[in-house]
């Protein structure tokens, strides 16, 4: 199956060839500042996703970034669509940007040590002070 997204302008498109991880939603205070609140964002193996429109696409450097990450947004009208990081075999994707819904669960939320009192992650998924732990039980693709 194909999954097909971009920015709200449309001069970001992206496409991917295969399954979406389930949803994390980060809570730092990076995303935060980046998209206005908490960031929902699934996944794509890095072999899978196509760029289809990307002239607009401008990628900086995140600068509390644990892991050397990246964010990729659109120029032209500022949606925050991805964020990479080095050495991964997956690219994040902003949940919203993809053009329909797919099946897609809330894994965990992510960083709820840094969320305010207002963005409190409800308890209907784990919730981690800092980043996804390694041994937690992993999200699915779907």
């Amino acid at each position: 199956m194909t999954h097909t997204g971009g920015c709200l302008c449309g001069a970001v498109r992206y496409a991917v060839d295969g399954p979406l991880r389930d949803v994390l939603v980060c809570h730092c205070v990076e995303c935060r500042r980046w998209v206005g609140g908490a960031w929902p964002a699934t996944a794509a193996r890095r072999q899978d996703l196509r760029l289809v429109a990307a002239e607009c696409v401008r990628w900086e450097r995140t600068p509390a970034s644990e892991s050397g990450a990246s964010h990729g947004w659109c120029e032209r009208c500022g949606s925050s669509v991805f964020w990479d990081a080095p050495g991964r075999e997956t690219v994040s994707i902003g949940a919203g940007t993809l053009d329909h819904a797919p099946t897609l669960r809330v894994a965990a939320h992510v960083w709820v040590s840094q969320a305010p009192s207002w963005e409190a992650p409800p308890g209907t998924a784990a919730a981690f002070a800092r980043g996804f732990p390694a041994d937690a039980p992993q999200p699915a693709w779907r």
